[in-house]
């Protein structure tokens, strides 16, 4: 089973259209279970029956079928079609009734579990009950809404009944979907809520969008480096990566499995498949060899085609072209060991091989690797087929040594997954562990204590501050860990500053609260608003690991700053909420002008950054103003937020 992407909703919030532009756009498949209980409904309203008993001895002669293709999502009762035939005022009017029969819902949820297993790469999957009972364990869940004016329009620009109330029956519908004491319609805990109210279908797309991208739930694009024996593969790759990960040895032939590594450039993201040299007569391993690069072709998206240009095309690279033509797919010619131009002056001779412009690259000397590198993304699909993340939600757990990390990580999973010890230090490296904690299942790293500065540190302490920096970059929320029972200290506050400058979300977790009296306490009050005044919008939680105290406070708090980090303020509200700002209290005058604010724009999520135009520059303590009045008037609790200036000038 691939990604799944569940969303609900109240009817007319626009899930359909929105799900159906999702799916297509990745190239998922589509499941409407609305569809599918009209459908039970068709199958009861066409054989007069009444009770459940009845419904599911006629669905047994008429069995319900739903293809997921999103661009033409058929729904079948028995050999009939029936896509059109449940969406009659009949069906609408009784829908809802027998929707709310157990039975119906028991019957319904084997058929909808049974389509969702069965797809290959992802499924965008639009109901009332989706991320509540269906998949509860959704990679992305969303509460598309809008308010009943909107979804009301929506619905009768939909219909061909212009005689029916359509306010009324969404009203009607509402409430007997809210309150039926089978799976009500209700938002998941772990929802993100997207209100459809002012915006349209590709804005609409856009936010659901941007939340796939910035999870990692979108398949990575592959890019899949072939070509002969020992012409420089492996070391193209490490010249991609900037470092030495593939094995690169003078032999032919080191480079035996396929191999997979992430790489980044302009911005994009994608995997580069490193594969053993193909023949066109294996024998040995190489018959194996050869085949895994067939293979890669399959999976690839991009094929990228190294021929070496000093020894020019062979017999074999033509047999290997006509292979690499069959399959269809973006293709790329590089002619490596060109180191200067000379050598490109007589690699010229590649284009005989009838694949279009050949680019030359020297991937031991890094000439030409750029542009090539840039050629390469420009060739990516939006979605690829490498599938990299699982949805579920990173927490890094860092802090100096011996605040009780490992001990806060064992209280969370119930039994001891890490070293603990009372020598400081003795957790060395990151230990990923999922956890199913406060009703979701969470990824934590527990990483090695920052016991000095980087710069200061030596041996093993300089390497796992390394791999805590590194734990950091791939968190989503950070647990900055401190002791509660101690005064802070500097490293405690430079932790703090890390994840701030990282711009991740953060809770900080008092640990050792048992060992706190009231003198502590009260000294620890007076550090707090000491130190931390720069980062009040964290939240914050007192803990006694060992006791497991106040340890189901974590959750709740994680899915704040998750929320608060991932936040979107809608541009009408946004500049609304400026223009009365910078009403009251204008920014200050710098050189004898005062700066004028034209607008601001939402800039991104992960965390939150804003961008305001002005046509001056701004004072930076006026920047801090607009940040304080945002987390007030929108509320970020968890988050850093960003706000940059942008000068522009009225043309």
């Amino acid at each position: 089973m691939g990604i799944v992407v569940a969303i609900d909703g109240p009817s007319g919030a626009g899930k359909s259209s929105t799900s159906k532009a999702i799916a297509i756009r990745a190239g998922w498949n589509y499941l409407d279970t609305g569809a599918l209980y009209r459908a039970v409904t068709w199958v009861a309203l066409e054989n007069n029956c009444i009770e459940a008993a009845e419904i599911l001895k006629a669905l047994k002669s008429a069995p319900i079928r739903f293809v997921s293709d999103p661009n033409s999502p058929d729904v079948f009762a028995g050999d009939t079609q029936i896509t059109h035939a449940i969406r009659g005022t009949s069906v609408t009017e009784n829908v809802s009734r027998i929707s709310a029969m157990p039975q119906i819902r028991e019957e319904l949820l084997v058929i909808q579990r049974k389509i969702i297993s069965q797809a290959p790469h992802g499924i965008v999957v639009e109901g009332r009950d989706i991320g509540t009972v269906v998949v509860p364990d959704a990679a992305l869940k969303i509460y598309l809404t809008a308010d009943l004016d909107a979804r009301a329009y929506r619905r009768e620009n939909e219909t061909d009944d212009k005689s029916v109330d359509v306010k009324s029956s969404l009203e009607n519908r509402d409430s007997i979907d809210s309150t039926r004491t089978v799976s009500p319609l209700a938002m998941a805990f772990d929802a993100v809520e997207v209100d459809s109210t002012n915006l349209d279908l590709d804005e609409t797309v856009e936010r659901i969008w941007e939340l796939l991208r910035q999870r990692s739930l979108l398949g990575l694009p592959i890019v899949a480096i072939l070509g002969r024996p020992n012409v420089g593969k492996s070391t193209l790759i490490n010249r991609f990566l900037g470092r030495r990960e593939a094995i690169v040895e003078d032999t032919p032939g080191v480079t035996r499995d396929r191999v997979q590594y992430e790489c980044e450039w302009g911005g994009r993201r994608f995997i580069i498949m490193d594969t053993g040299g193909w023949e066109a007569k294996p024998d040995g391993i190489s018959v194996q060899v050869s085949a895994g690069a067939e293979i890669a072709m399959q999976e690839a998206d991009v094929l990228a085609f190294v021929v070496d240009a000093q020894v020019g095309a062979l017999d074999e690279d033509d047999i290997l072209v006509q292979h690499l033509r069959k399959a269809k797919k973006p293709l790329i010619l590089i002619g490596n060991k060109v180191d200067g131009e000379r050598e490109e002056s007589e690699a010229h001779g590649l284009w005989s091989l009838g694949l279009g412009e050949p680019y030359f690259v020297s991937a031991l000397h890094g000439r030409g690797s750029g542009d090539l590198l840039d050629h390469i993304v420009a060739e990516l699909p939006e979605v690829g087929g490498a599938q990299t993340q699982d949805g579920y939600r990173k927490v890094a757990l860092i802090g100096r040594p011996n605040v009780g990390k490992s001990s806060l990580l064992n209280a969370l999973a119930g039994e001891n997954r890490s070293i603990v010890d009372d020598v400081a230090g003795t957790t060395r490296d990151p230990v990923d562990e999922l956890i199913e904690f406060g009703g979701s299942i969470w990824r934590f790293i527990d990483t090695a204590g920052l016991k000095k500065r980087a710069n200061q540190a030596s041996g093993t302490d300089y390497y796992a501050s390394l791999r805590t920096q590194t734990a950091l970059e791939r968190c989503e929320v950070a647990v900055v860990v401190l002791d509660a029972s101690e005064p802070m200290t500097e490293q405690d506050l430079r932790v703090i500053t890390m994840v701030e400058e990282a711009g991740k979300a953060m809770v900080i977790v008092m640990n050792k609260w048992d060992l706190v009296d009231e003198d502590r306490r009260n000294q620890l009050d007076r550090e707090i608003d000491r130190h931390l005044d720069q980062v009040e919008w964290a939240q914050r939680v007192n803990v006694a690991a060992k006791t497991g105290w106040h340890r189901d406070r974590l959750a709740p708090a994680l899915r704040t700053a998750l929320d608060s980090w991932e936040k979107r303020v809608p541009t009408a509200k946004l500049n609304s909420f400026l223009g009365a700002l910078i009403g009251a209290t204008p920014p200050p005058v710098r050189g004898g002008k005062q700066p004028k604010v034209y607008y601001a724009t939402q800039a991104g999520i992960a965390p939150p950054k804003f961008v305001v135009f002005s046509n001056g520059w701004i004072e930076a303590s006026y920047r801090r103003f607009i940040e304080r009045r945002l987390r007030e008037e929108f509320s970020f609790p968890g988050t850093p937020v960003q706000v940059a200036i942008r000068v522009k000038e009225r043309e």
